[in-house]
């Protein structure tokens, strides 16, 4: 288990009623903030302390990894400037009745608070311009002791039922439902071209064909049976211009749990072939699915623009922030 605060005074209400964290990916400059990488980080079972108005109002447990999703719509006015592609994680919160004001309890807290990327400052007050950050573990039970013992309980509990975690999906069926109906109403695009652009999205049709004409088995198992094998988008269909949607070099053939992975940002692919595994990757799954996780493996060369399409899955899909050294 790990511990995340995040401070939610705009969006409060919506998250915690609504059950998920979102943040955007990006600044409104199109920079890199670590508080919405930290995002990319959060596994199911790990621990969220809800921060607003100068208090911990609630706690959850996360339910899912980060995947991406489009802003809230009852967001409203809120964070007018956030892009509205971001990531979302969804996590069973529990409102405290008697909320604590970290403030009150520095000299408790203070000698706790992590060294980098404080969500207080000394003198208790909440760092507004981050939204989500690490806590250490110290802090994270002396917090939870502070909320009462039941929270002290769940919060050195390491393991989280199983049953107890969801795996998200509406919200991306509803975004790319969205996305498909659109490309079938936009008149201005051949029928032909239509049906093989919604095609793509399950990676059948001319979009396959184009990327068996590249590839030739997975590229982590080694199968080369076609009726074994999925044809993967590297930059996800519901990102892709209708260009790149059907781009042979977006794509991979890979078996089915190898493309679960890889859709979901638990495995990528460095450029020089080298297989990534996300830190908050289950091991011992991705083992019996195939992957080798106590070495470094290499899947062999890809083409220029196949690299560019992986960078995009790096950036934006693989589950490790970008700013641990």
């Amino acid at each position: 288990m790990r511990y995340w605060w995040v401070n939610q005074n705009q969006t409060y209400r919506h998250e915690v009623d609504g059950g998920y964290l979102w943040s955007p990916k990006r600044k409104s400059s199109g920079g890199r903030n670590p508080f919405y990488e930290f995002m990319r980080e959060v596994a199911p079972g790990d621990m969220v302390f809800s921060f607003a108005g100068q208090r911990i109002r609630a706690f959850g447990i996360a339910r899912s990894h980060a995947y991406e999703a489009p802003k809230p719509a009852e967001f409203g006015t809120a964070g007018r400037n956030w892009n509205d592609i971001g990531w979302r994680v969804d996590v069973s919160f529990s409102e405290i009745p008697t909320v604590v004001r970290p403030v009150d309890w520095m000299e408790l807290l203070r000698p706790l608070l992590p060294t980098k990327y404080s969500p207080l400052l000394a003198s208790g007050h909440g760092v507004q311009s981050i939204y989500l950050t690490e806590l250490p573990r110290a802090m994270a039970l002396a917090l939870a002791d502070l909320l009462g013992t039941e929270i002290a309980a769940i919060a050195r509990t390491e393991l989280v039922a199983e049953k107890d975690l969801t795996v998200p999906n509406a919200e991306l069926v509803v975004w790319e439902e969205h996305l498909r109906a659109t490309i079938e109403g936009d008149a201005t695009i051949p029928v032909t071209e239509r049906e093989a652009l919604v095609i793509a999205r399950r990676g059948q049709g001319l979009f396959r064909e184009r990327v068996q004409a590249i590839e030739s088995r997975c590229r982590i198992t080694h199968v080369d049976r076609a009726e074994h094998l999925r044809a993967s988008h590297c930059k996800p269909w519901r990102d892709c211009s209708n260009e790149e949607r059907l781009d042979a070099e977006n794509g991979l053939l890979l078996t089915p749990s190898i493309d679960h992975l890889f859709d979901r940002g638990f495995i990528s692919f460095r450029n020089d072939g080298r297989v990534l595994v996300s830190p908050v990757a289950h091991h011992e799954s991705l083992k019996r699915m195939g992957v080798v996780v106590d070495r470094e493996i290499e899947v062999g060369r890809f083409t220029a623009r196949q690299n560019v399409f992986l960078e995009y899955h790096r950036d934006a899909v693989f589950l490790q922030a970008q700013v641990r050294n």
